[in-house]
Parts: C-alpha cells; sequence; structure tokens
C-alpha cells in the first residue's frame, strides 16, 4: 500500500519507457511524504484499443488507491503533484488526470497480516 496504477494510451510508451514512468510515479508519491517508501507500488496499464472525447487521443489516468487517514488536502496535493509531472514528463499530451480512492483499514488484508 499505497498502489499508483497508470492506465495509458500505448503510445505513451513510445515517448517514456514504462520504467522512467514507474520511477517518476515512485519519487513523487515518496516525496510527498505521506508513505513508507518501501509500500509504495507502480504499474502501468497500457491500451491500443480506447476512445477519448469520441477520438484516439493520448491519455494517462493515475488511479491512486491509499489507506484511509490523509486529508483532503494532502489527497489534492498528492494529484496536483503526479498530474504536475507527468505533464512536465508528456508536454504534448493533453488528457493527464488522477483520482485518489481510500482503502478502509476495516477491511484491508494483506499476505502479512494473515
Amino acid at each position: 500500500m499505497p498502489h499508483f496504477v497508470i492506465d495509458c494510451s500505448s503510445a505513451i510508451l513510445t515517448m517514456h519507457p514504462e520504467e522512467v514512468i514507474n520511477e517518476q510515479i515512485h519519487l513523487v508519491a515518496n516525496s510527498a511524504g505521506l508513505f513508507d517508501e518501501n509500500d509504495i507500488k507502480v504499474r502501468v496499464n497500457p491500451f491500443s484499443t480506447y476512445i477519448v472525447g469520441n477520438q484516439k487521443q493520448n491519455f494517462i489516468h493515475v488511479f491512486g488507491n491509499i489507506m484511509q487517514g490523509r486529508t483532503t488536502e494532502q489527497k489534492a496535493d498528492l494529484s496536483q503533484r503526479m498530474v504536475s509531472k507527468l505533464a512536465e514528463l508528456f508536454p504534448d499530451v493533453d488528457n493527464i488526470s488522477m483520482n485518489i480512492n481510500d482503502f478502509e483499514k476495516a477491511t484491508y488484508c494483506n499476505k502479512k497480516m494473515l
């Protein structure tokens, strides 16, 4: 925890390698000071079939899934940092966005908790 899942058009990976994208998102997440660095998980899901605004336009959307307990301001700051970094990396991509969802502590489980 946390998980940052990046959905994007497959052409995004021709602009920067997946490893670079993962590394940059990890760095932004870590710099926010909200997570233990060893807990941050980042992955990319490229899509070859998609429609954005009824056209085939490149896009990047980050789904942030984090444990509950952060303030709205902290989550908004994290979203703005992520979108800013992606806008810097991909200046020609108009469709860059992010949302953050909270995991409920009471219902979360991982292998270490068994």
